[in-house]
């Protein structure tokens, strides 16, 4: 039976000897990890694909530096080769691979044995670095899975003209023109996307048209966000509003896509007083914008919502790192006796990093020297570099699957909404990016008095608001028992809710898809495993049980107001604003 072949990133290591690393083993696989990842360098100095590629490369020649294990598995390739060869294998892709999903993969013999002698090779080295996986530290562990999903996925028979059928038959349906049209979307990729394949058709939707039309306007601006607040729906409110906090790498709109498929649709439909930070896209002068920049803009932003509404607290949700940038306000709120907030809700937020995630990635050593030396010349980490860190944590649904889409079958990239969002990428300021990075790497953020913001040494377990924290059991970026985790470093009453997707997928979930299901289960105790085993499956959204959650916690309903903003807080345009589109006011404004 053959491993999956969809390149995984061990789940766990522990920590061991390694192995000895070949020198002329790492020259070779760094400039192949070069070739399939243009903006890695060797010397780690280029862009942040993820990992440094020395540090990736490096892991893997100590994987397959332990002999015994490589003899093992090169044993047990050869034997399947031959059952190949002869046409007695039973080697197939795993259910769910859409490479292979042309016929002629079963069909056809020749075609047929490339399969399987490509699924055959990348079983056996998954054996060897899954083994090296159980004897090092989870960091090595994850830097050798992805140097080896990125070198397998890019070896895959699909992404070359003559070793996919598909693209064959394209080319000989269209009398060539397939190729001729995958020739134009390769050059369009070069000038226009820094020749990666484009995800999605740029010219397919528009920010404020198509996507980012809930009702609202902007009722504060400063350099750091815009404050949005959204016009009700209903006709009472609840009294208590709630503040939406997204992450500052992306833009906020993937909570506010197209109508039916947008957080702040439904929760204003639940009759939530919503309102939404929208971060600005930051410059290189803004580069020294760090943690207590963006902590001090939830606290502003906390006010101002009170201000509009009369309310003497609110409800704040944060979605990815807007959840670690609040946690670190809440605990500064804490200390000094502060009550502006009355709950906390967390979606795919990562507080504890002791585990293995995908964001750790970023925490290897070639990449944190890179980005802390770009940071001193640039002051930012750009769109593209950060689109890039991602895109190659999965790197057969995000780059080969376009590679083939656009250049070998020579069709247009689609058009969707999501992929809009993600190709709708934003800066990062390098003061933040590293302090993420210190915290993806040393744990700061869940050590006790290990780092200070806003003046105060962060401890969290002197938060006690009640929180609601949710979590994808298919998110390959935050790992929902590390999500989970927040359930026990904080030390108020606490649920927890379960979604059935991955990262982005579990956070556009709006409800009516009888394919989506999510776990509910009692009070949180220590083991994330034995909660699910004990938690009920049911059909649905997880924004349904957390409107519910936060409805409980807001107030009264009271008559809704179709006026937005204030006296001091005046309207100063509509939503959804300037700094989702990359302007800024004029002069005069």
């Amino acid at each position: 039976m053959l491993r999956s072949t969809q390149g995984r990133i061990p789940a766990t290591g522990v920590s061991g000897p390694g192995a000895d690393r070949g020198e002329p083993l790492t020259k070779t696989a760094e400039t192949k990890i070069a070739l399939v990842t243009p903006d890695a360098t060797p010397d780690g100095e280029g862009r942040a694909d993820g990992f440094g590629a020395t540090d990736a490369v490096r892991a893997l020649t100590g994987a397959v530096g332990q002999g015994r294990v490589v003899l093992r598995e090169s044993l047990r390739l050869g034997l399947e080769l031959t059952k190949i060869a002869v046409g007695s294998s039973d080697v197939a892709s795993a259910e769910g691979d859409r490479r292979f999903t042309d016929q002629a993969w079963t069909g056809n013999p020749f075609y047929r044995r490339v399969q399987q002698t490509y699924l055959a090779s990348v079983d056996a080295i998954d054996g060897v670095v899954e083994e090296w996986g159980r004897r090092v530290d989870h960091r090595h562990a994850q830097e050798a899975a992805f140097a080896s999903t990125v070198l397998t996925s890019a070896l895959a028979p699909t992404n070359y003209l003559l070793t996919n059928p598909a693209a064959v038959k394209e080319a000989f349906d269209t009398g060539g023109m397939s190729l001729v049209r995958g020739a134009r979307n390769y050059v369009s990729d070069l000038r226009r996307n820094g020749g990666m394949p484009q995800m999605v058709d740029p010219d397919a939707s528009t920010v404020g048209v198509d996507l980012a039309v809930t009702p609202g306007a902007v009722v504060a601006r400063d350099e750091v966000a815009e404050v949005l607040q959204y016009t009700p729906t209903t006709e009472t409110v609840y009294e208590r509003p709630v503040l939406v906090v997204p992450p500052p790498i992306g833009r906020f709109y993937f909570l506010d896509l197209r109508p039916g498929r947008s957080f702040v649709e439904h929760a204003v439909s639940r009759g939530l007083r919503t309102f939404m930070l929208a971060w600005r896209n930051p410059r290189a002068e803004q580069g020294d914008w760090d943690l207590d920049t963006y902590a001090q803009r939830v606290s502003d932003a906390i006010d101002e919502v009170r201000e509009i509404t009369g309310s003497d607290d609110v409800n704040v949700i944060g979605f990815c790192a807007g959840g670690l940038i609040t946690t670190t306000l809440l605990n500064h709120l804490a200390a000094t006796g502060d009550t502006r907030v009355h709950s906390m809700s967390y979606a795919v937020t990562m507080l504890d990093f002791a585990e293995p995630a995908g964001l750790a990635a970023f925490s290897a050593p070639g990449l944190l020297k890179m980005v802390k030396g770009r940071s001193r010349r640039n002051g930012i980490i750009s769109a593209r570099d950060m689109g890039s860190a991602f895109t190659w944590m999965r790197p057969n649904d995000l780059v080969f699957n376009y590679l083939v889409n656009n250049y070998l079958m020579g069709r247009k990239p689609p058009a969707f909404d999501i992929l809009a969002w993600n190709a709708d990428g934003t800066n990062l300021p390098g003061a933040l990016h590293v302090q993420f990075l210190d915290i993806f790497e040393d744990n700061t953020l869940a050590t006790p008095d290990a780092m200070t913001v806003l003046g105060t040494p962060v401890d969290l377990g002197r938060i006690t608001l009640p929180t609601f924290v949710s979590g994808a059991i298919a998110d390959h970026l935050t790992n929902w028992k590390n999500c989970y985790g927040t359930t026990q470093l904080l030390s108020g009453d606490s649920k927890f809710v379960l979604s059935f997707s991955g990262h982005i997928a579990s956070l556009v979930n709006p409800p009516g898809n009888p394919k989506s299901h999510y776990w509910e289960g009692g009070e949180p105790g220590p083991d994330p495993q034995a909660w699910l085993g004990a938690a009920t499956k049911k059909t649905g959204s997880w924004w349904e049980p957390w409107a519910d959650w936060v409805s409980e916690r807001a107030g009264e309903r009271i008559a809704a107001s179709t006026r937005l903003g204030s006296d001091e807080h005046t309207v100063l345009g509509d939503a959804p604003g300037l700094y989702v589109r990359d302007l800024l006011p004029s002069p005069t404004a």
